[in-house]
């Protein structure tokens, strides 16, 4: 197993990494293959479905251990009301098949329920880049166009709130009894030159139980080409219940506006118990999205410029309303001058 997570470690860090973005675009955005959650939604009038199968082995060496591990993963997303949020169902289905050496004869038991079943919201509140859209590419410099930008530094900025549902009797969550508790993401991302794209979460989960959970996501994908990515992902978390840092690696590819595939890898660097889990997946969503909406400049500036925008309206209705009979346009002193 160590000798596996070393190459699988040595082969993703002798390639590029980096990720394809969105808020509504022509193609699919998903989550996928990671578990982070981007900034941006899926679009206005978007329904989009994510799943994946995973299976793999745990090993723990202090309760002497084997665990052979399936689960299946969910997100159900839909973009409606702004362009800026997004409605989610999110959650993993686990099955664990244990065998216990520590006796003279090894036994078996199993174990399923929800990992994680959790109904939520996400919000963009801050977005960079629709400004860099309403200036415009150079058109004089095509370096200029591609090359870094200290701009580039400053991400989108989402927040998610959500309701985990917890199951009694479950053997993957710290509460004995039936519990709903809050969920807290903020996500960050980053749209950099090359097809390269850097995710961060900030999570706080269970927030209200006994055994609050707090955690981090940094995710780097890079898009190769307009149909295939790969990436890399660090998670980890920490609570009195479970602590781990994991690894992750993959590729997904798009197989048309609406279809997308993926494949990854999951490892630790623990023996408490020890991780590797190979997971595939799939994304497909139904797009209704009909016109595109302009979302509105925040703050100051978006009310400086509307109040700017209103005045333009007024001038353009006080020059039509001094347009003569003979056609001609009196000059008004900002540049209009005589028309025919």
């Amino acid at each position: 197993m160590t000798r596996i997570k070393i190459l699988f470690l040595a082969a993703l860090f002798l390639v590029n990494f980096g990720t394809i973005s969105a808020q509504y675009t022509d193609m699919i955005n998903t989550n996928r293959p990671g578990v982070s959650q981007g900034a941006f939604s899926v679009g206005k009038n978007v329904l989009q479905f994510e799943t994946g199968f995973s299976y793999g082995k745990e090993d723990h060496r202090l309760l002497s251990t084997e665990t052979n591990v399936w689960a299946i993963d969910y997100s159900v997303r839909y973009g409606f009301f702004r362009e800026e949020l997004e409605v989610s169902l999110i959650g993993i289905f686990q099955s664990n098949n244990i065998t216990d050496t520590r006796g003279a004869v090894p036994f078996e038991f199993t174990q399923s329920n929800f990992r994680s079943n959790t109904l939520g919201a996400k919000y963009l509140i801050y977005d960079p880049y629709r400004k860099m859209e309403e200036k415009g590419p150079n058109l004089y410099s095509w370096k200029k166009n591609f090359k870094f930008q200290w701009a580039d530094l400053i991400p989108a900025v989402s927040v998610y709130a959500g309701a985990n549902f917890d199951f009694s009797d479950n053997p993957f969550t710290p509460e004995p009894e039936t519990t709903i508790s809050p969920k807290v993401v903020v996500s960050t991302q980053n749209n950099l030159v090359g097809g390269f794209v850097f995710v961060t979460n900030i999570i706080a989960d269970r927030i209200t139980t006994d055994f609050p959970s707090y955690g981090y996501i940094i995710t780097l994908t890079h898009a190769t080409n307009d149909y295939f990515s790969i990436f890399l992902e660090n998670q980890g978390f920490k609570s009195d219940f479970y602590a781990d840092q994991l690894l992750r690696g993959g590729a997904a590819a798009l197989i048309n506006a609406n279809l997308h595939v993926d494949a990854s890898v999951t490892l630790n660097f623990k023996d408490t118990p020890s991780v590797f889990y190979g997971r595939i997946g799939v994304a497909y969503r139904f797009d209704m999205h009909g016109e595109d909406e302009y979302i509105e400049e925040k703050g100051k500036s978006g009310r400086k410029k509307k109040r700017a925008e209103k005045g333009t309206s007024k001038k353009k209705n006080k020059r039509k309303n001094r347009k003569r009979k003979d056609d001609f346009i009196e000059d008004d002193g900002d540049g209009g001058g005589l028309q025919f």
